[in-house]
């Protein structure tokens, strides 16, 4: 597993991959650059139609809400961007690991863009759970990496899988594997948790599962 995560670190900033990588953070950046002009904007409104007083709480709770919210956003983002791309990621993969095998099939449009939104969703309910862990408890890190190496395994292997099998069989390929693909999706969760990095999460994730399902799917026919 380790050689695996390391292998598609080095391919992420591979010259076949860096197109993908390039378009990835150029439209999550300018996602998240509209999305905190729209709340600076709306902030403004509301300082200018209040007292002054308030006006100052407000400048200052947007101040640090943007910050906050650009940086558990960003991954999400990423991921719904990025979703677009993780075909053409999971075919580069599979020429280099498994040049002879059978190519994967990309899922139905539909398929792949309702999976896409849910992924999404899903990780924003999980780091805003995560934040008012922190919060709350003191325990947001742990939560953190626990709650999204559950959600990146599982999303991130049947998305690989998905290219092969029906997603009925995905996920049964998946709970077979569960505790390998909860070790990857750890892996996964620690790379989410690097500001800045954390923008390529979605090709490092496509990648190493990728790796992973190439992996267990040779052990199975033996």
């Amino acid at each position: 597993m380790i050689a695996d995560a390391l292998a598609s670190l080095a391919q992420v900033f591979s010259p076949a991959l860096r197109p993908v990588m390039g378009k990835t953070l150029a439209l999550t950046t300018a996602f998240l650059v509209a999305a905190g002009i729209a709340l600076d904007r709306l902030a403004l409104s509301l300082i200018h139609a209040g007292p002054a007083w308030l006006g100052a709480l407000v400048s200052i709770a947007v101040a640090l809400g943007l910050i906050v919210g650009m940086i558990f956003l960003a991954a999400p983002v990423a991921a719904l961007v990025a979703s677009f791309f993780l075909d053409e990621v999971a075919a580069i993969v599979e020429r280099e690991v498994d040049p002879g095998g059978p190519p994967g099939r990309p899922p139905p449009l539909a398929q792949a863009v309702a999976v896409g939104l849910r992924f999404t969703l899903l990780s924003i309910v999980v780091n805003i759970v995560a934040l008012a862990l922190t919060l709350l408890t003191g325990v947001g890190a742990l939560s953190f990496l626990l709650l999204n190496g559950y959600l990146f395994g599982r999303e991130y292997f049947e998305l690989a899988a998905m290219r092969h099998l029906p997603l009925s069989q995905a996920r049964e390929l998946r709970q077979r594997n569960r505790g390998e693909v909860y070790v990857a999706g750890l892996i996964v969760s620690a790379f989410v948790a690097v500001p800045v990095l954390n923008l390529l999460t979605p090709l490092f994730g496509t990648t190493l599962m990728t790796r992973t399902y190439k992996r267990l799917a040779r052990r199975g026919t033996r």
